[in-house]
């Protein structure tokens, strides 16, 4: 028996400010503005393109065990161009993320292009971290919810607001669990024209609470169709580091959007290398599109 089976995209990412120089052996070797890093990554199963020289010049190494060795040189804050948005990038003790992900990119231009024109979208984005794309669609005129469970991370996105200059813009920063909020939101009788989903596969709320994806996001997407209004037209889900495929994110967002209309693709968001043809796989998505 054969079934239509939706078309799966690769969406290839990147920004100005940014460059995968090389990857492989479960590492990445990147540029981030002024700064080279190399980074564990477990999608990358192949062998590197570059010899050890081109790896050595990376001034901030992270390594699962020993955490992050920087050079004495090297800053351990610094700005990139997020292709006209100031970003902080940094290094901190315990992460091997640097708070941006060039990868992205291709949901910040979908972000900017379902803005409405007369500024009257309400987008809410929840595990925001620090803030890229609700900056994104603030810029394009998206009225923004920002909502995340970390103070830190918060607080980043704030520095990156005030960084870009976007002080003014209308982005309210709610600290909270992403469930629990929008639970009150549907409660309250607020409803979003946009919703972006980007959770962790494992993640702890402020109350002490744990979220799983595999036993959370059923019910968060339930949620999520709760709390649309009748004008709704985006909703973007991204999956990281998770035993799952495009196809399962394609029924969960299905089942949950159904009899909404609109279209919902799914594929890999993936990045590529500077220096020759190949795309580093990083994450799972779906986006529902409605006109």
């Amino acid at each position: 028996m054969s079934f239509p089976l939706p078309h799966i995209r690769v969406s290839v990412g990147g920004i100005r400010d940014y460059e995968l120089i090389d990857s492989g052996n479960r590492r990445k070797l990147e540029r981030f503005g002024p700064v080279v890093v190399e980074r564990s990554e477990t999608k990358a199963w192949w062998t590197p393109r570059l010899g050890a020289s081109a790896w050595a010049a990376a001034s901030a190494r992270y390594d699962e065990d020993a955490g992050w060795q920087v050079r004495k040189s090297a800053p351990r804050a610094f700005c990139v161009d997020a292709d006209g948005l100031p970003l902080l990038a940094r290094i901190t003790a315990g992460s091997r993320h640097l708070g941006i992900f060039p990868e992205q990119s291709g949901h910040w231009r979908a972000i900017q292009a379902a803005a409405p024109r007369d500024g009257s979208g309400r987008l809410l984005n929840l595990f925001g971290y620090t803030g890229a794309a609700t900056l994104k669609a603030a810029q394009a005129g998206w009225q923004c919810t920002h909502v995340d469970a970390s103070k830190p991370a918060i607080a980043w996105a704030r520095e990156n607001q005030a960084r870009a200059g976007l002080e003014k813009k209308p982005v309210r920063w709610i600290l909270e669990d992403a469930a629990k909020y929008v639970s009150r939101e549907i409660r309250r009788g607020s409803r979003y024209e946009a919703v972006l989903l980007d959770p962790p596969a494992f993640g702890r709320a402020p109350d002490g609470g744990v979220w799983k994806m595999e036993t959370g996001l059923r019910d968060l997407l339930s949620l999520v169709r709760g709390v649309l209004s009748e004008r709704a037209r985006l909703v973007i889900l991204t999956a990281y580091n998770i035993s799952a495929s495009a196809l399962l994110l394609h029924t969960m967002v299905s089942d949950a959007l159904r009899g909404l209309g609109g279209e919902t693709e799914i594929g890999e968001l993936a990045l590529p290398h500077a220096r020759d043809e190949r795309l580093l796989p990083l994450s799972l998505y779906a986006k529902w599109t409605r006109d």
